[in-house]
């Protein structure tokens, strides 16, 4: 006779009843892991948008002097060669009397290189001030014509409804000719 009682066969059976369930319920999880992944995959950014995280801009084709300006997440970054006089300029300005109470100095990293989002903070135009003859303001720098902000050489607002300087993106020199912006 076997040694084995009744009740030995059913802590077995519950046993590999319990295991079978927990095999089964694995299973079933990374059956679902897999269905949903294509879902979850296509929340991420499509490839062509991480591309324009961020941007290389060479400098040295902006001569002194002039602007550029370059497409960076759907927006206008103006990039400016500024002269030693725009500089002064900028620099003269005593900060208590701004707006947006922001130094020269606090904007870029190289006092040559003005580097800011080119939209205007008051309703998101683009002002005008790239080109050489553009209305630059009465303070050098942009005039935004459908409010009529102007901000001076270093992207800051001085007269009108805008209420904040041009912003400034992230940026770092990569070398002394090129930047990566973003």
């Amino acid at each position: 006779m076997s040694a084995h009682t009744q009740s030995d066969h059913d802590k077995d059976g519950e046993t590999r009843r319990d295991f079978m369930a927990l095999v089964a319920g694995a299973f079933g999880a990374v059956g679902a892991a897999i269905a949903a992944w294509p879902l979850i995959n296509s929340l991420n950014p499509a490839k062509d948008t991480l591309a324009l995280a961020t941007i290389e801009v060479e400098l040295s084709e902006i001569p002194v002097g002039t602007a550029k300006t370059v497409m960076w997440r759907g927006k206008p970054v103006f990039i400016r060669h500024r002269t030693p006089e725009q500089i002064e300029a900028a620099r003269s300005v005593a900060t208590q009397s701004l707006i947006d109470k922001e130094a020269d100095e606090q904007r870029v990293k190289k006092p040559e290189w003005l580097v800011t989002v080119g939209v205007c903070t008051h309703l998101g135009c683009v002002p005008a001030g790239q080109k050489e003859s553009d209305n630059h303001g009465d303070f050098g720098g942009w005039f935004c014509p459908c409010h009529g902000s102007h901000y001076d050489t270093s992207g800051r607002i001085r007269k009108g409804p805008a209420p904040k300087n041009l912003a400034v993106p992230p940026y770092e020199f990569l070398s002394d000719t090129k930047i990566k912006i973003g």
